[in-house]
């Protein structure tokens, strides 16, 4: 059995990866592995071709444990607990967001957007950047404006890039039918289950509680299914989150926290301080900040006139010394300086494009550092255009269906749901789920039922 996210030996090179990015010198635990004959490379699809003989995988093991002892827990410029963190950003702003109609047509527009961006990226999810321009490039789409198809698409180019074999059914123009199972939109679907079961006040416990219920665990991956796997062990928060755990600075965690923001149009502090609860019971550090960052982006979205004023107010509650802090102002200044009118657009797109990977390309394409820095980029650059904004976050790269579902949620948001209907009609108003939520029909929710879901919690915390 080839099982991704969890083997060991698919684990130990990842965990190479975090714990030297964490200052950690790794060099003694990666000799040994190396002199073992293990593969100090990453497996990029979760698992490696060849699974390791039964020494390898049990010195993995060991190897894992030992560099488990010796992780920092906390840090001052990266803390983990809430008072820490609490200390070092700001929670306060002049934004205010009210529960009103305009309220209600921004979520609506939040829910609609953030299906759109993740569906646009779903065929190309783990496909180079250079591997998505030729498939566009092939079937006279580039660039990106539209769905992806495969009509026209030359034999030997499917082959060098091949779809993403779970979307491909259902992600490309000629048989999109409403918005396909996707692991981002189920975890905004959670969030409703856990506020409106739970209430406000819910903890990290309860939202394990609530991914042994109802999230199916080959659903979870990552960071996500390295936590299930502790909770099943009986592991205490935060344990469940650092225990063999090398995606704890993964996206993971920033794609649950938008129902956070728009479930607090009355209180920034409440909706990062929901999202941080959320997000500490699989993430650390940059992974915490990520869901943050993304809560406060769909909270500003609600209230704000610009995509710009939404960054200003969400770069607040990231630690200013972080790693994060600096990956979202890196995107965010490349996108300052991309003129996207004119004869030089593809060329300053290309031109930041390289600078995001020249900078982080050696992170895995589901990390949290180069995916919120193509986020910021795509907004800041995009200028609220939802078309221009969703399309370069899939160009980009890494995480296509993540990063387009967040930048789609921003920007729908603001455009409080007028989408072109090329856009909307095939998500036909409804997205399927895998959660067992309220309301399913035929395997799926109606985006009105989970606009009037999220407004009524709105109503109350406003």
């Amino acid at each position: 059995m080839r099982l991704t996210w969890a083997q060991p030996e698919d684990l130990l090179p990842h965990e190479f990866v975090q714990s030297s990015a964490e200052g950690l010198d790794i060099a003694p635990w990666l000799q040994r592995w190396v002199e073992a004959g293990g593969d100090p490379i990453p497996a990029v699809s979760g698992a490696s071709q060849v699974p390791a003989s039964p020494e390898l995988r049990e010195l993995a093991r060991k190897l894992l444990a030992e560099i488990d002892e010796s992780i920092a827990a906390n840090s001052d410029d990266e803390p983990n607990d809430w008072e820490s963190i609490r200390a070092l950003i700001d929670t306060d702003s002049a934004l205010f967001c009210r529960a009103d109609s305009q309220y209600r047509r921004r979520v609506y527009g939040a829910w609609l957007g953030r299906s759109v961006g993740c569906l646009l990226g779903k065929p190309v999810e783990k496909i180079p950047r250079e591997g998505i321009e030729e498939i566009l490039r092939a079937t006279g789409r580039w660039p990106l404006q539209s769905w992806f198809t495969e009509v026209g698409l030359p034999a030997e180019v499917a082959r060098r890039w091949p779809w993403n074999r779970r979307s491909a059914p259902v992600a490309l123009e000629e048989n999109i039918s409403g918005m396909p199972e996707d692991d981002d939109l189920n975890y905004p679907i959670l969030a409703l289950e856990l506020v409106e079961d739970r209430g406000p006040d819910f903890t990290t416990d309860d939202v394990a509680t609530l991914w042994l219920n109802s999230l199916p665990a080959g659903r979870a991956f990552t960071a996500e299914r390295a936590a299930y796997r502790n909770i099943l062990d009986a592991r205490p928060v935060p344990e469940t989150a650092t225990h063999l755990n090398p995606f704890r600075e993964w996206i993971g965690a920033l794609i649950r926290a938008d129902l956070f923001g728009w479930i607090n149009p009355g209180s920034l502090d409440t909706a990062v301080n929901m999202a941080w609860r959320d997000a500490r019971l699989s993430h650390t550090r940059n992974g915490i900040y990520g869901a943050m960052w993304s809560a406060a982006l769909c909270w500003a979205s609600l209230g704000a006139s610009t995509v710009e004023e939404v960054l200003d107010e969400a770069i607040k509650v990231v630690p200013p010394k972080s790693r994060l802090h600096a990956a979202i102002t890196f995107g965010r200044d490349l996108g300052r300086q991309c003129e996207l009118s004119g004869d030089d657009a593809e060329t300053d797109v290309r031109i930041a494009l390289d600078s995001l990977h020249e900078e982080y390309g050696h992170l895995h394409w589901v990390h949290v550092l180069n995916n919120a820095a193509t986020i910021a980029f795509a907004l800041s650059a995009g200028k609220g255009n939802f078309v221009t904004s969703i399309s370069l976050a899939v160009t980009a790269g890494w995480d296509t269906d993540s990063v387009g579902a967040t930048v789609g949620a921003v920007v729908g948001a603001l455009a409080e749901g007028d989408i072109d209907s090329y856009w909307t009609e095939p998500i036909e108003g409804r997205i399927a789920t895998s959660v067992p939520a309220k309301n399913l029909t035929d395997g799926s929710l109606a985006i009105a039922g989970l606009v009037e879901r999220t407004c009524a919690l709105g109503d109350r915390r406003s």
